[in-house]
């Protein structure tokens, strides 16, 4: 029983991953510029789809032309 008990303690590994984050950004001359639109209401970045950009956060909305 001990052995079983034992057992079920034992910690998996996780793997690590890398922030996702980096896809968002381009490295330009020791400067960091970023490639997504960022939302003018709340500061986060906005969703590109084929006819308009919204933002998750607030629900903004800007249609493409």
């Amino acid at each position: 029983m001990r052995e079983e008990a034992e057992r079920s303690r034992v910690r998996k590994m996780v793997k690590h991953v890398t922030s996702k984050v980096w896809k968002f950004y381009k490295i330009e001359e020791n400067k960091l510029i970023s490639l997504k639109k960022k939302c003018p209401r709340c500061g986060s970045f906005m969703g590109e789809h084929k006819d308009r950009y919204h933002c998750g956060k607030c629900g903004f909305t800007v249609f493409k032309k």
